[in-house]
């Protein structure tokens, strides 16, 4: 019963964003969104400041290669995963919230250990590597090369408010070599999440690890 009432106080919250935002047309936009939400959300996310949170968020790979396994080939041989590129929402800290299709604020007392786009990577290089015995580089390794090479975009890792749920999105672009390339898009969502670290956190930490399982899948 509680948690029915706090998704149902949820969404009236985000539907009460909503309305503020129709109505207040001609203001000036930065004033209107920052009233809106210290209105409706009571603290819930923010749009900046504020002190840094007691703890950081970051992804774990549900897939690791144990303690003690090898890999062996040539450099050549091996696949070298790229930090995806972002736009400025996912470029900070801080973790994104969609409050509409227009507008974008940072939850409070929720920040990554660092930027998302390099935990995305680690978290999906960890994951390749536990799919077999395929040597896998990150971008920033020494030495890191290989014909073949995973690069792309993170479109989203955050919370969306209207439907409560947390969305990880990422557009993959394999290099295989003499120019042969292939494109394909993946997405995990976590629904009935409530908006506060405690619940994104590890929902996040879920959907991120499903779209690595999905790309290492793909990648093979």
């Amino acid at each position: 019963m509680s948690r029915a009432i706090n998704r149902a106080t949820n969404r009236e919250k985000f539907a009460m964003i909503q309305r503020c935002l129709r109505t207040s047309a001609g203001r000036p936009a930065g004033l209107v969104l920052a009233a809106c939400l210290a209105a409706a959300l009571s603290g819930c996310i923010s749009l900046g400041g504020g002190k840094t949170p007691e703890s950081l968020l970051t992804l774990t790979p549900e897939a690791a290669i144990p303690a003690g396994a090898t890999a062996t080939g040539s450099a050549s041989e091996g696949l070298v995963v790229l930090e995806p590129e972002t736009d400025r929402r996912l470029a900070v800290q801080r973790l994104a919230v969609s409050v509409d299709s227009a507008n974008v604020a940072y939850m409070q007392k929720a920040m990554w250990v660092e930027r998302p786009a390099r935990l995305f990577r680690s978290l999906l290089a960890e994951t390749i590597r536990a799919q077999g015995n395929r040597i896998v580089f990150e971008d920033s390794d020494a030495g890191a090369s290989g014909r073949a090479r995973l690069a792309g975009r993170l479109l989203d890792m955050g919370y969306d408010g209207p439907t409560q749920s947390v969305v990880v999105r990422y557009d993959a672009i394999m290099e295989r070599g003499a120019g042969a390339i292939t494109t394909k898009r993946f997405e995990a969502r976590v629904d009935n999440v409530a908006p506060d670290a405690k619940s994104v956190g590890p929902a996040l930490n879920r959907a991120a690890n499903d779209v690595a399982r999905q790309v290492a899948e793909w990648a093979r």
